[in-house]
């Protein structure tokens, strides 16, 4: 059964929604990046640098790191102070591979972790800054691009600059991402007050994931809480898993991301 404004789940149900909502698309998000830089890898491994490639592994096994001791509620005095010295150390390594490495995947890739540690700690306008640096980074791929972008208005949108944000959401870009934009841009309509205008991303959206038989909950509960009831999508049988990141990342550049009020980086 639909929930409409007035059912007497709505609230919690929206409550739900704004509270892992943007971890839901995020990780939507992340798969995506995960995927075009696979592709990347395999389309420019000879171009792979090796002195960048092991400075971002070192980049990534730090940032595992802090990101376990992060998700511990109960740190000790000693254990704090080390994960806010491992936080600054990985923010100084990514600062140092972008500078003598700023045009190839692998910074864009640090930056996206910089970027998401930064959401993390609700530093919307640094990871702002950081999502700019990422954009200026010319990789020759239209997804990797995309992904920066919608992350980057996610952002925009999270820190209260919805106009900022419908802008950089209103950018071109391959079909692939064009439901994460259009249920973005449906985010951006409702912070503006702009009900007709969500509901016709919303819908937008989800016509556009019903011809690839993929569907999102979130996206129907963001539906639902507008009133509106999303036709049920089948899901497409048999379908094959999204190949992971190589241990080892590109070595030139590329690109691709996508997707409520938290971003993420990590991008």
């Amino acid at each position: 059964m639909a929930l409409t404004p007035n059912s007497p789940n709505a609230d919690n149900s929206m409550q739900a929604l704004q509270q892992y909502g943007s971890y839901i698309v995020t990780a939507i998000l992340l798969a995506l990046a995960a995927y075009f830089g696979w592709t990347y890898w395999q389309n420019n491994h000879a171009r792979v640098d090796t002195v960048a490639a092991d400075h971002y592994a070192d980049i990534q096994r730090l940032n595992e790191e802090v990101s376990l001791a992060s998700q511990n509620p109960d740190l000790e005095a000693e254990a704090q102070a080390s994960l806010t010295e491992s936080r600054k150390k990985l923010d100084k390594d990514i600062d140092a591979l972008v500078s003598t490495h700023g045009n190839s995947v692998y910074a864009w890739q640090a930056l996206m972790i910089k970027a998401r540690q930064q959401v993390d700690s609700d530093d919307f306008k640094g990871a702002g800054e950081t999502f700019k640096k990422a954009l200026a980074i010319d990789l020759g791929d239209a997804g990797l691009q995309a992904i920066t972008r919608l992350r980057y208005a996610k952002t925009l949108l999270a820190a209260g600059d919805a106009d900022a944000a419908l802008a950089e959401a209103n950018n071109d870009m391959p079909s692939s991402f064009e439901a994460s934009q259009q249920e973005l841009l449906g985010d951006i309509y409702l912070a503006q007050n702009n009900k007709d205008a969500a509901v016709k991303s919303y819908n937008n959206a989800w016509e556009l994931l019903r011809s690839r038989q993929e569907t999102r909950a979130v996206l129907a509960l963001k539906m639902e809480s507008l009133g509106i009831v999303p036709e049920p999508i089948a899901p497409q049988a048999g379908l094959i898993q999204e190949p992971a990141m190589p241990a080892q990342p590109v070595a030139a550049e590329g690109e691709n991301a996508a997707d409520n009020n938290k971003i993420e980086a990590g991008a």
